[in-house]
């Protein structure tokens, strides 16, 4: 529970619950999910088009893209540009704000980078115990 400044708590502006309702933990949900962090990186660079994001992300659906990108949009992340050519020419982009999360991002890469050996081992460890412990009771 969040105890705010009303109920004899300190607010706490970095503190959220764990409602399905929580704004907080809605706005996670959507940024955090492995195709909005791709597509945020790969605007970080340039803007591009629909079929240059679909081409650089492996294992993206046509339908899932175009979700991603449209929830970037509304939350104010990405900016989409239609151009008035035949054909019609769509590009996207980072907003300001955008850029902001981009450096975010960029920093839970970086840490991803310099403990990943780390984190390979401790899943070894981890597995090893795992199936140790699965062959005991076969064992008996």
């Amino acid at each position: 529970m969040t105890h705010t400044a009303a109920d004899g708590g300190d607010a706490d502006p970095f503190q959220w619950d764990v409602r399905e309702d929580c704004e907080v933990r809605q706005i996670l949900d959507r940024i955090a999910d492995k195709w909005s962090l791709l597509v945020i990186a790969l605007l970080d660079r340039r803007k591009l088009r629909f079929s240059e994001l679909r081409r650089e992300i492996d294992g993206i659906s046509q339908r899932m893209l175009t979700v991603t990108l449209r929830q970037l949009e509304r939350d104010g992340l990405v900016k989409r540009t239609v151009h008035p050519e035949v054909p019609p020419r769509v590009e996207y982009e980072l907003t300001p704000l955008g850029g902001t999360l981009h450096t975010t991002i960029r920093s839970l890469v970086t840490w991803t980078e310099r403990h990943q050996n780390e984190i390979a081992a401790a899943r070894e460890e981890y597995d090893a115990r795992a199936a140790a412990e699965t062959a005991l009771p076969a064992a008996r």
